[in-house]
């Protein structure tokens, strides 16, 4: 089973994958993990991920240039388009019936942000973004039960 991390802080995930029973899972080749650092495909010379929310309001959102990006390049790298996995207060609820759906399937990218309104409408309900059709399934938001 594969996992592709897509984070701003890949350098969290190492403890994860070096202790305990990730570790033993990991090493063991039943469960294989990627970091992709998502200011790798920025395109901008300060690597800029997020932005102000259109129109005002609080907070930031991540902009789709760079995710639509590392999405490609994951899947490039994958061959098949994979679940992808958005990890949000707004999302369903993590739980063992949707654990067992991951267990089925060859594994996921997970989208970890620090964002409670990570992409405004942009990624998750439009079908087909400014450069085309999207090559990966629509986004599965997870509950983190975090408030925002």
């Amino acid at each position: 089973m594969r996992f592709d991390v897509v984070t701003l802080f890949p350098e969290l995930f190492a403890p994860h994958l070096t202790q305990g029973i990730t570790r033993r899972a990991f090493e063991s080749g039943q469960v294989d993990v990627r970091l992709w650092q998502l200011r790798d495909f920025a395109t901008d010379a300060y690597r800029r991920v997020d932005d102000r929310p259109y129109g005002g309001g609080p907070g930031m959102v991540m902009l789709a240039e760079p995710l639509e990006a590392a999405l490609a390049a994951v899947q490039a790298d994958r061959g098949a388009p994979p679940a992808v996995v958005h990890f949000t207060p707004a999302g369903r609820r993590l739980d063992q019936a949707l654990v067992q759906e991951f267990a089925a399937a060859p594994g996921a990218v997970l989208l970890c942000g620090r964002y409670c309104k990570p992409f405004s409408r942009g990624v998750t309900q439009n079908p087909t973004p400014l450069r085309g059709p999207r090559p990966w399934p629509p986004i599965r938001p997870i509950s983190t039960r975090r408030r925002c």
